[in-house]
């Protein structure tokens, strides 16, 4: 398991700041956290090399791109050995219409959040690219109506204090 070890009050504050907005300027973050910007700029270098931020992405509206439809497609397969998951896992994230790939535990193997243009696309979509496969044993879909996230990860790692004790 990785940890950023050195996480402080500090580090917290422009790890929250950050996934709420990543365009902000080095000078604007330092001013938030209460840091001067070369401080910040070398807390946001530290965070970088650790790898706690792994990209910085633009959200973007879906309709605008054509996809008016989402869905969650539960996949069970029939044979459960490392070759076949992975074949499979592959298979999906090569899909441009899988949005993301989750491997879970319980009746299912794989939950796919696939976005489309339409019912007919999905259906075509399950057809054509995960009904055929031979290692598919069930598939279930269900449409998303409505879909929110929340872009700030909690936080359970235990942060220090940088403020002194008296």
């Amino acid at each position: 398991m990785r940890v950023f070890r050195q996480l402080d009050r500090t580090f917290a504050k422009i790890i929250r700041l950050m996934q709420k907005n990543a365009r902000l300027s080095n000078k604007e973050l330092a001013s938030r956290v209460g840091l001067a910007p070369s401080t910040c700029l070398e807390r946001m270098r530290a965070l970088e090399e650790a790898r706690v931020f792994t990209g910085y992405h633009a959200a973007v509206d879906p309709e605008v791109l054509g996809i008016h439809l989402q869905a969650l497609i539960s996949i069970r397969l029939n044979h459960h050995s490392r070759e076949t998951l992975d074949a499979f896992k592959v298979h999906a994230q090569g899909l441009p219409e899988v949005h993301a790939v989750y491997h879970t535990g319980g009746v299912n193997d794989f939950l796919l959040h696939v976005m489309v243009p339409d019912a007919n696309h999905l259906l075509e979509l399950n057809l054509n690219n995960f009904s055929t496969r031979s290692e598919v044993a069930h598939l279930e879909t269900v449409i998303i109506f409505e879909h929110t996230r929340n872009p700030i990860l909690p936080c359970f790692v235990p942060i220090e204090s940088t403020e002194r004790r008296t």
